[in-house]
């Protein structure tokens, strides 16, 4: 099971200004931009180190600022999606055999969408199949650019030591 952790980054983007003169060059306006991005790591520090890893070749001279775990039933991404990720809530729809009573269970979700609309269809046709019924109550804009998902092939090259001192030798 996936452990999702948001991470926001902030970094100093230059500013095409036409008024800046000459004499003025060395001065070159910036403003402050903040990102946010899920990766799916193990821990804090290694969220942290995947952030460095897939941000750096992109963006030069950036400090991450938050690393938050979120709480995901799931992540739903589509090819030919949207650039927009959508938080979406459903209800999981249950009996309870003890009181008899319907119980309500919060799930949330994320998809790839152009509109709030496809997010939702997206959603219902991905838990057709589910069991439960459910009832979708939320569809939310996060400011998520890009989703990081662990990769098999990334994998680490863990060996013992006694093998990598053999190597060495």
């Amino acid at each position: 099971m996936p452990n999702w952790f948001l991470g926001k980054i902030r970094y100093q983007q230059p500013i095409d200004d036409s008024n800046v003169g000459s004499r003025n060059e060395e001065f070159i306006k910036q403003k402050t931009v903040t990102e946010a991005y899920l990766v799916d790591a193990v821990s804090y520090t290694d969220a942290e180190g995947r952030l460095y890893q897939e941000i750096a070749a992109n963006t030069p001279d950036f400090d991450i600022t938050n690393i938050s775990r979120m709480k995901l039933a799931d992540v739903f991404h589509h090819e030919d999606g949207g650039d927009v990720w959508f938080k979406v809530k459903a209800m999981f729809i249950t009996d309870d055999e003890k009181t008899g009573k319907q119980k309500k269970t919060p799930s949330v979700m994320l998809v790839n969408a152009e509109t709030p609309k496809q997010a939702y269809e997206r959603v219902e046709l991905s838990l057709k199949t589910a069991l439960d019924p459910f009832e979708i109550t939320d569809v939310n804009t996060t400011k998520i650019l890009e989703i990081f998902p662990y990769n098999e092939e990334e994998k680490r090259n863990l060996r013992p030591l006694s093998e990598v001192v053999e190597a060495a030798e």
